[in-house]
Protein backbone atom coordinates (compact mmCIF):
# COMPACT_ATOMS: atom_id res chain seq x y z
CA UNK A 1 0.00 0.00 0.00
CA UNK A 2 1.63 3.60 -0.89
CA UNK A 3 1.44 6.37 0.97
CA UNK A 4 1.09 9.93 0.57
CA UNK A 5 1.45 13.12 3.31
CA UNK A 6 -0.72 14.99 4.30
CA UNK A 7 -0.91 18.43 6.40
CA UNK A 8 -3.03 18.66 10.18
CA UNK A 9 -2.14 21.04 12.76
CA UNK A 10 -0.16 20.51 15.56
CA UNK A 11 -2.82 19.59 18.23
CA UNK A 12 -4.34 17.42 15.89
CA UNK A 13 -0.94 15.55 15.39
CA UNK A 14 -0.17 15.61 18.97
CA UNK A 15 -3.70 13.65 19.47
CA UNK A 16 -2.96 11.35 17.12
CA UNK A 17 0.34 11.08 18.34
CA UNK A 18 -1.12 10.10 21.74
CA UNK A 19 -3.68 7.55 20.57
CA UNK A 20 -1.19 5.58 18.72
CA UNK A 21 1.40 5.65 21.48
CA UNK A 22 -1.46 4.69 23.95
CA UNK A 23 -1.97 1.42 21.94
CA UNK A 24 0.81 0.60 20.65
CA UNK A 25 -0.17 0.97 16.75
CA UNK A 26 1.64 3.02 14.79
CA UNK A 27 0.39 7.03 13.30
CA UNK A 28 -0.37 5.61 10.29
CA UNK A 29 -2.55 2.84 11.36
CA UNK A 30 -4.46 5.36 13.77
CA UNK A 31 -4.46 7.51 10.84
CA UNK A 32 -6.78 4.72 8.94
CA UNK A 33 -8.82 3.59 11.91
CA UNK A 34 -9.65 7.37 13.14
CA UNK A 35 -10.67 7.66 8.84
CA UNK A 36 -12.70 4.61 9.76
CA UNK A 37 -14.48 5.40 12.58
CA UNK A 38 -15.27 8.62 11.30
CA UNK A 39 -16.67 6.74 7.74
CA UNK A 40 -18.64 4.42 10.04
CA UNK A 41 -20.58 7.11 12.89
CA UNK A 42 -21.44 9.44 9.38
CA UNK A 43 -22.86 6.07 7.68
CA UNK A 44 -24.76 5.29 10.88
CA UNK A 45 -25.86 8.90 11.49
CA UNK A 46 -27.40 8.48 7.60
CA UNK A 47 -29.19 5.97 8.33
CA UNK A 48 -30.42 7.12 11.45
CA UNK A 49 -31.80 10.09 9.25
CA UNK A 50 -33.12 7.72 7.10
CA UNK A 51 -34.76 6.08 9.35
CA UNK A 52 -36.52 8.82 11.24
CA UNK A 53 -38.03 10.37 7.96
CA UNK A 54 -39.37 6.66 7.10
CA UNK A 55 -41.16 7.03 10.72
CA UNK A 56 -42.55 10.66 9.80
CA UNK A 57 -44.22 8.70 6.99
CA UNK A 58 -46.90 6.45 8.21
CA UNK A 59 -47.18 4.50 4.96
CA UNK A 60 -43.42 4.31 4.40
CA UNK A 61 -42.87 3.38 7.70
CA UNK A 62 -45.33 0.44 7.23
CA UNK A 63 -44.08 -0.57 4.15
CA UNK A 64 -40.87 -0.68 5.47
CA UNK A 65 -41.35 -2.77 8.80
CA UNK A 66 -43.65 -5.16 6.41
CA UNK A 67 -40.30 -6.04 4.38
CA UNK A 68 -38.36 -6.05 6.81
CA UNK A 69 -40.86 -8.67 8.00
CA UNK A 70 -40.91 -10.43 4.69
CA UNK A 71 -36.96 -10.84 4.09
CA UNK A 72 -36.31 -11.11 8.07
CA UNK A 73 -33.89 -14.54 8.70
CA UNK A 74 -34.62 -16.68 11.84
CA UNK A 75 -31.23 -16.79 13.56
CA UNK A 76 -31.80 -20.10 14.98
CA UNK A 77 -31.44 -19.10 19.07
CA UNK A 78 -34.18 -19.56 21.29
Amino acid sequence: MGTTTIRVDTDTHARLLALSQTTGASLIETVRDAAEALRRQRFGHQVAAELAELRDDPQAWEAYLTAADDTSVSDGIG
